[in-house]
């Protein structure tokens, strides 16, 4: 399988994750599913990726790996086996993101029309929907009671 051919299937795997968590019902046995299938794959991904293209088993199309150095990085991603490993690397955590803000603003009671702009930012743009996240869950965790 190429590197474009995964490239697609983690976005679609990710895509297929963050439309059950936003339109379907949060029931306990989809929240599992998300996690273990949908974040639990794109990390056993991420993470056979690496190790791939780390030992040299899997072809990377660059020099070595330097995580020290802009240049090392911008080394890393001018292959497409580290375009795809970066990315889903980016899928697996922001989709573990959207699934903690799901969780916690069920929890808080905030109403699901209020989350899905929330949950779309995060997928979008990650960190953006975090921070969003944490400025509006805030009064929310106050009126429990609770410190955030």
């Amino acid at each position: 399988m190429g590197w474009a051919v995964l490239f697609n299937l983690v976005n679609l795997l990710a895509l297929l994750a963050w439309i059950a968590l936003i339109v379907l019902p949060r029931w306990p046995a989809l929240l599992s599913a998300l996690l273990y299938l949908g974040v639990g794959l794109l990390c056993l991904i991420y993470a056979v990726g690496l190790i791939g293209i780390l030992t040299g088993i899997l072809p990377a199309g660059g020099g070595g790996a330097d995580f020290t150095t802009i240049e090392g990085i911008r080394s890393i991603f001018a292959s497409d086996a580290g375009v795809v490993i970066g990315w889903t690397h980016y899928l697996a955590f922001d989709l573990f993101v959207g699934l903690w803000i799901a969780r916690d603003a069920d929890q808080k009671g905030i109403m699901r029309l209020v989350q899905a702009p929330i949950l779309l930012a995060t997928f979008m743009a990650g960190p953006l929907g975090l921070i969003i996240w944490l400025i509006l869950r805030e009064p929310a965790a106050r009126k429990m009671g609770r410190p955030a």
